[in-house]
């Protein structure tokens, strides 16, 4: 008899929009993309849908709603949260972030990611500090910069069924290639692991039939980044020394230049 395979479970606690663009993406929300309009081929509806390993989505108040410092974050913890192996947090108040993961070890939570879009958001002394909370309660934990930066790890298995069973986090890609006229041109480009976001699977839809000429393909890459709703920020961060929203189009395109160099090395 086979055994059954148990599979990943997720819980959100957040404020503002770039959580609730995560979650329509995994959730493959048919009203969510629509970045390329009338032309929309619906590549990615209908392919997967992660509705069942989401348990709760609980929205926190907004940090510009609550005082600078707060004496009891405890009273602003969800009354009710459901078992789950991960949590995602996003776009907390900072005292709230700290106390979240002493009140997930309490109701079995066993990891936490925590995607820094902002460097605000999660600056680095904040970061060491829930880095150590996590550490004393045996919860992994992941603090991605951005999103898309993460990856498998074999000392975070579940972080690492994050990845792998939803398929999203650092893209994959799978490329194929044809001549015409003496240049090369994307012919096909699949999604093996998008962004987190979705953005992958709008940018290998637009390479398609664009020439891998370096300067013409890194073009048609940032512009199709840029166009679609990714919520990381423009504002500098102090220590990539740039902002994040550019880290995110670096990786993306790193990623378009492996899978085109596998299809390379294929022929």
């Amino acid at each position: 008899m086979a055994i059954k395979k148990e599979f990943l479970t997720l819980i959100f606690v957040y404020s503002g929009e770039f959580a609730e663009r995560v979650i329509r993406n995994l959730i493959n929300d048919p009203s969510f993309c629509k970045s390329c309009g009338l032309y929309c081929d619906s590549c990615k509806y209908g392919v997967y849908t992660h509705v069942r390993n989401i348990r709760a989505a609980i929205e926190l108040p907004k940090p510009s709603d609550l005082p600078a410092f707060i004496d009891k974050p405890e009273e602003y913890m969800p009354k009710s949260v459901p078992k789950a192996d991960l949590c995602v947090a996003s776009g907390l108040h900072k005292d709230l972030l700290l106390e979240l993961p002493t009140h997930l070890g309490k109701v079995g939570v066993k990891g936490l990611i925590v995607p820094i879009e902002d460097f605000n958001e999660v600056p680095s002394g904040l970061r060491k500090q829930l880095e150590g909370r996590c550490l004393e309660l045996h919860l992994e934990c992941a603090f991605p910069k951005p999103f898309c930066s993460l990856e498998p790890s074999e000392d975070k298995p579940l972080i690492t069924r994050f990845v792998d069973e939803l398929g999203v986090g650092r893209p994959k890609l799978e490329i194929s290639t044809a001549r015409r006229s003496g240049r090369e041109f994307v012919e096909a480009a699949i999604v093996r692991r998008s962004a987190p976001c979705g953005s992958t699977w709008y940018v290998a839809r637009k390479l398609i039939s664009v020439e891998t000429k370096r300067e013409i393909l890194y073009d048609a890459i940032a512009k199709a980044h840029h166009s679609y709703p990714c919520t990381a920020t423009m504002n500098v961060d102090p220590e990539a020394k740039e902002p994040i929203l550019h880290i995110g189009g670096y990786i993306i395109r790193e990623e378009v230049e492996k899978a085109l160099e596998k299809a390379e090395a294929a022929t």
